[in-house]
């Protein structure tokens, strides 16, 4: 097998880098074929993870009552994350829609197992969070992997992991690490909402870049 990268699949990587976005209004209802999902969750399980350790697992939602339960956790968070903010910046956070959940055909939720291979992992004895970043890992594969797909991935980070827990059935050991909307879109946006709501702009690359010491 040959394993060197052409340039021309080198150039479709860094345009599927470039166009991922975290999509949140533009789902479409089109269901998403069962080979496709296979492939986004294949694509996710190759993902690298400290140790081998394979940490993760994948709730995949299709069902409208399931997925209403994970909304009304959202609702709880969002309203909590709105009183943190004041004047104009909570008016403007309350005017984003920042999620798809009930828009997207399909959720996706990734969790970590932390006792997967024990409690002494190769990788993971200095630093004991490398098993959630190796799950967080598999979340980007499986974007990087629906954008190649034309779908959209939205992350909803505003939901109380105890809640994702409830709504789901997930053992209590078991820790949710991510709730992905997936599903066909109108249209990607050219940059990021965030960005072209004002929120916050795009960090020059020169300076976050720091050479042999900070």
């Amino acid at each position: 097998m040959n394993t060197a990268i052409t340039e021309i699949e080198r150039k479709a990587l860094y345009k599927v880098i470039y166009s991922r976005r975290d999509v949140r209004g533009q789902f479409l209802s089109d269901p998403v074929p069962d080979d496709v999902l296979g492939r986004l969750l294949d694509a996710a399980h190759h993902a690298p993870s400290v140790g081998f350790m394979q940490p993760w697992d994948f709730i995949v939602v299709k069902e409208p009552e399931v997925r209403q339960k994970v909304k009304s956790g959202f609702e709880i968070a969002h309203a909590e994350a709105a009183a943190m903010f004041s004047g104009k910046k909570q008016e403007a956070y309350c005017s984003l829609k920042l999620e798809g959940i009930m828009e997207s055909p399909l959720g996706i939720c990734v969790t970590c197992d932390r006792s997967r291979s024990g409690d002494v992992v190769i990788g993971r004895t200095a630093n004991p969070e490398m098993d959630l970043y190796s799950s967080v890992c598999a979340v980007q594969n499986l974007w990087l992997a629906a954008r190649a797909e034309n779908l959209g991935v939205g992350w909803v980070s505003i939901i109380h992991h105890d809640h994702i827990r409830q709504a789901l059935g997930i053992p209590e050991h078991i820790v949710p690490v991510a709730w992905l909307c997936v599903g066909y879109v109108s249209f990607f946006h050219k940059t990021p909402e965030l960005q072209q709501a004002g929120w916050l702009p795009r960090m020059e690359l020169d300076s976050l870049v720091h050479y042999e010491t900070w």
